[in-house]
Parts: C-alpha cells; structure tokens; sequence
C-alpha cells in the first residue's frame, strides 16, 4: 500500500515524532506528498527569520524519504468535480485539503493525516492517522 502524507504528518517527522518516523521505514518507498503540501512546508520554513536550517531538514526528507507528486490536470479537473458534489451535500472545506485529497484520489492512494476531520465527507477517500492512538 502506499501513502499519501499530509502537511501535519510531514511536520511530525520533522519535528522527529518516532510514531511517524517508525511508519517511514516501515513503508520505506511507499510513501508521498502532494505539492500542494510541500508549498505548505516552505510556508513553515519562511516563517522564521533564519530559514536554513528548515529548509535543509525538508530536502533531506524530499531526497530520502518520500517522492512529491504534483496537482496536475488530473488532479484539477477531480478538484472541480469534488468540489461541487461537496457544495451540493452543503459541505464545505479548505481549497487546500481538497487539493491535497484529490491527488490521493486520483492516485490511488492512502492519505495519511492527523486531521482526519477535515476529509472525512470526500467518498472514496481512504484515509489513517498515524498520530492518534
């Protein structure tokens, strides 16, 4: 199975959660980020004054440990198709999680996130927390 990890998960390992560190070597080559959450990662890393060290953290993670994949075409045209069975349910979420879940979708893959809340309402979305107990 391979995974598609969320900014709040990529975070934990950065911040060395040994939870979420222990589930990257167990799906070692299974796993990847949308770039939609890599462009919230580098928010993170410019938020403070000297980002250096930040951003080194989260190349070495791009370069061994998880593979991006892109918010392509695909991915912009299931955005628009959720997006509006969403509204029609009268359900709302953040542009950027529906982004995020639609390269899953798409993809086939497993979205693993701590904010499980948020995408629960998308049909056929599999989703795991690896924070939660």
């Amino acid at each position: 199975m391979s995974f598609l990890l969320d900014t709040n998960i990529l975070s934990a390992y950065l911040k060395h959660s040994r939870k979420v560190a222990h589930r990257f070597v167990q799906h070692s080559g299974g796993l990847y980020t949308s770039s939609v959450a890599l462009g919230e990662l580098y928010t993170w890393a410019f938020r403070v004054p000297t980002p250096s060290a930040r951003l080194s953290a989260i190349d070495v993670m791009i370069r061994d440990d998880i593979s991006p994949m892109q918010f392509d075409d695909e991915c912009a045209r299931r955005f628009g198709w959720e997006k509006n069975n969403l509204r029609r349910r009268g359900i709302g979420i953040s542009p950027v999680d529906l982004q995020i879940a639609c390269v899953a979708l798409v993809y086939d893959l497993t979205l693993v996130t701590n904010n499980t809340a948020d995408f629960v309402n998308i049909s056929g979305l599999r989703i795991e927390d690896w924070l939660t107990p």
